[in-house]
């Protein structure tokens, strides 16, 4: 006997459920049984209030820069005003606009988390309803509903900070450290040489040399900032562009090389990365590299028999999950336990389990 099917208003043909699926009680909620009509009201309202939270936090990212342009206009406007007024309040100024800079950053941070539901939303459900078939990414609901129970920053600080700087920061600080210049070589008459331009950059006790110096550190860093979180592309936020020009690709291999020196010079700076790792370590030395592993990085290794297929040779795989911070440590231990190893370090989407989150049904 043919089984018959169901068909949507574009004439694509849903395959019948399983025999042994209870249709009426796929959805239940406090007693009530809910078909999909319920479900699809219930998902409107959800990206309805999700859109709201989405918008509500973008105008406060619009706050943020508001108050920068204000006050860097206001600190133009009496600098400028008068010759004797001193240009010290370009430099307090810019430490504000950097403290709205960091508030814009973490406002942003939230900004993504609703963008972010926001969006799986759109590309998983609200697609599939406006081009047939339906065919939703396999673990869209498991990562909205991890999101409601267990939020978490989609983004790390860095990436706000480097993207917000990108966006709207890096204009702002360019005008006042050439305002600062501007009014430090006009003021109240012009300089006539270098040593006269340092000289009246003193800040009181401050000698011209010191401020000078720690003005280039100050602009540098954000310079800096700002170019090598170009790569960091994980906002769903922006609308960034799908072809990368040339400048680009430099900037982001240059971050990684970079990164890498830091990684090595500075564990801390990992913290901004919040995503677990995933290690192959191929060697001929398991049990040495295993026993370091686990007594330095107290992480479990797990033994995997493998044979390589160009050269017939049997080699131990060792398969080891870690946080983000330890990735410079493992790389470390294994070079210094076994020069010949093949190390192969890759994000995982989720862990559970002894040492992380708990293992849920």
């Amino acid at each position: 006997m043919e089984q018959s099917t169901d068909k949507d208003a574009s004439g694509f043909a849903y395959p019948p459920p399983p025999d042994d699926t209870d249709l009426e009680h796929v959805w239940e909620f406090a007693g009530q049984h809910l078909d999909s009509g319920n479900f699809t009201n219930a998902m409107i309202h959800f990206y309805r209030g999700e859109m709201t939270r989405s918008n509500v936090w973008r105008q406060r990212l619009d706050a943020t820069t508001n108050w920068a342009v204000i006050t860097t206009g206001a600190a133009l406007t009496f600098v400028f005003s008068d010759p004797i007024h001193t240009a010290s309040i370009l430099l307090i100024d810019s430490l504000f606009v950097l403290l709205f800079l960091f508030i814009e950053a973490r406002r942003y941070r939230y900004y993504e988390l609703w963008t972010n539901r926001v969006r799986l939303m759109e590309k998983n459900f609200f697609v599939g309803l406006l081009s047939p078939p339906f065919m939703p990414h396999a673990d869209w609901a498991d990562k909205i509903t991890e999101s409601l129970n267990n939020p978490r920053f989609p983004i790390g600080l860095l990436e706000a900070l480097g993207c917000r700087y990108r966006r709207n920061y890096a204009p702002i600080f360019l005008i006042l450290a050439g305002s600062w210049i501007g009014k430090i070589y006009m003021h109240p008459v012009s300089v006539d040489s270098l040593e006269q331009f340092v000289t009246r950059s003193a800040m009181g006790p401050l000698p011209g040399w010191l401020v000078l110096t720690v003005g280039f550190i100050f602009n540098g860093s954000l310079i800096a900032l700002g170019l090598f979180t170009v790569g960091l592309q994980e906002t769903q936020g922006e609308v960034l562009s799908s072809t990368a020009p040339r400048w680009r690709n430099f900037l982001y291999r240059l971050r990684h090389i970079t990164w890498d020196t830091f990684e090595t010079e500075l564990p801390r700076l990992a913290r901004f990365d919040t995503r677990k790792q995933l290690a192959y370590i191929i060697s001929d030395k398991m049990d040495v590299v295993s026993q370091v592993l686990m007594k330095e990085l107290g992480r479990g290794v797990t033994l995997i028999n493998a044979t390589g297929m160009y050269t017939g040779k049997e080699h131990g795989v060792l398969m080891c999950a870690l946080e983000s911070r330890q990735k410079a440590a493992l790389k470390r231990l294994v070079a210094q336990t076994d020069p010949d190893a093949f190390v192969i370090l890759t994000p995982a989407e989720d862990v559970r389990g002894g040492g992380f989150r708990p293992l849920e049904t």
